[in-house]
């Protein structure tokens, strides 16, 4: 299977070139923009890399130039929505193997690519890489995201991981507070020892004691067997509390002791076990409050509390919609056995809108069903609830603003200013206000000195 390096900005664009190379067998890694090309480039090796040329931080051209430094013989094609003769023919000159602008078909593509790894031999030193995952998949459900909001996240767990700290995670049902806690175990030192996950909330608080800390064949009514607690299964491991507010107050101080003594006593047993884990909780509850009402340890909430991750609702993230649409519709894809390719633009303009109150877990229920729905490559709009698009409907006003088109450069930047304000500083929905692509929106930002 040959591995293709795909360097392109437009996420909704470059996901569904993704999935079609990949349904033609070719083994795709993803990457939006300059710096993480780079970090891919001089980490790995590739069949070909397939760069858009002008990139929101960093030029094709240079990019195809630290291609070549590393390894000449790895071809390069570059795509342009600028199809500029000057700019194809120093591409040429430069060691790239082909140039395609865009719009492009799909055949086209295909024969862009098999010409360039049929006429381009790979050097003896490239290897095939048919692991490497994109940027976005730190863990196997972690999608990173692009918005200020899903940076700072991301910035938090590479800060936190390595550390030993006890992590309080905060944020409303759905947000994906579990994936969080993850992604820190994956960057800890532990990531190849346990992660064990509780709901307390689901927990009894008869049988709490017995959950967390095992107990013993015959020492109360109904334990027919030994039984291993969860801090036990988590030893040398991360132990992650999912709903921690819920505990009662006697578990609680049961908790807090274990913390303490870092060692557990299983019912029934005259032995002590040590225990060495990590422990990351999480909430959607106000835990400061609850101390305040005394329905809290305060001393425990001190101790869970050393470093805190608050998880933004999924309307504050309308940057990251697309990136987690195409997570969704790949673990659909394989869930179901399906193949659909992308999003039609109407069901993209839909998301973009919505509210979203079950965040994430809503819009991964939503995206399956859809999968389901779909007969076609691309999920359209009638395979979406109708809860959806009537209050896409009612919000959409912003996006049928009469601002059509960038017009004279008399009044561009006034119309720029116009369109980012109403779109909240998302760029992708402020470039379909305009009617323009988004790089061309990059470049007029650029080109105005607008600052965001």
């Amino acid at each position: 299977m040959k591995s293709i390096l795909l360097i392109e900005d437009d996420v909704a664009f470059s996901n569904m070139l993704k999935r079609f190379l990949e349904k033609h067998k070719y083994d795709v890694t993803l990457t939006y923009g300059f710096e993480d090309a780079k970090t891919l480039i001089n980490k790995n090796d590739y069949d070909l890399i397939f760069t858009d040329l002008r990139l929101p931080d960093g030029d094709g051209l240079e990019l195809l130039r630290m291609v070549k430094q590393k390894n000449e013989s790895t071809p390069v094609v570059l795509m342009t929505s600028y199809a500029e003769v000057s700019t194809a023919v120093t591409a040429m000159k430069q060691g790239a193997i082909d140039y395609i602008s865009k719009p492009f078909n799909q055949d086209e593509v295909l024969h862009v690519i098999q010409n360039a790894l049929h006429t381009t031999p790979k050097s003896k030193s490239a290897k095939k890489n048919e692991t490497v995952k994109t940027q976005t998949e730190q863990s196997s459900d972690f999608v990173s995201g692009i918005s200020d909001a899903s940076k700072k996240i991301n910035e938090y767990i590479q800060l936190v991981g390595p550390t030993d700290m006890s992590v309080l995670i905060t944020g409303e049902s759905g947000t994906g507070k579990e994936v969080v806690a993850k992604a820190i175990h994956q960057n800890s030192s532990r990531k190849d020892k346990p992660f064990v996950a509780v709901d307390c909330g689901a927990i009894p608080k008869e049988i709490a004691s017995s959950e967390f800390f095992g107990h013993k064949k015959g020492s109360f009514t109904g334990a027919i067997n030994d039984k291993k607690g969860h801090f036990e299964s988590a030893n040398n491991g991360t132990l992650f509390l999912d709903e921690v507010g819920n505990l009662s107050y006697e578990n609680q101080v049961q908790l807090l002791r274990a913390l303490q003594e870092r060692r557990i006593k299983p019912i029934g047993s005259s032995q002590e076990i040590e225990v060495d884990i990590r422990l990351i909780t999480a909430t959607n509850e106000d835990l400061l409050l609850a101390v305040e009402n005394g329905q809290f340890r305060e001393d425990l909430y001190h101790r869970l509390n050393e470093f805190t991750i608050k998880i933004p609702e999924l309307k504050e993230r309308k940057d990251d919609i697309i990136l987690f649409a195409d997570y969704f519709l790949e673990r659909a894809n394989a869930q179901l056995n399906k193949s659909v390719i992308g999003f039609s633009d109407e069901v993209l303009k839909v998301f973009q809108n919505y509210s979203w109150p079950g965040n994430l877990r809503e819009f991964g229920n939503v995206v399956k069903r859809a999968t389901l729905l779909t007969q076609g490559d691309f999920i359209q709009i009638q395979a979406l609830p109708v809860e959806l698009t009537n209050e896409s409907h009612t919000n959409s006003a912003v996006t049928t603003m009469p601002l059509t088109s960038l017009s004279t450069k008399d009044n561009e930047k006034q119309l720029i200013l116009r369109a980012l304000e109403q779109a909240n500083n998302n760029k992708t929905l402020a470039a379909k206000l305009l009617n323009v692509t988004r790089k061309t929106l990059y470049n007029k930002i650029k080109d105005y000195d607008i600052n965001l």
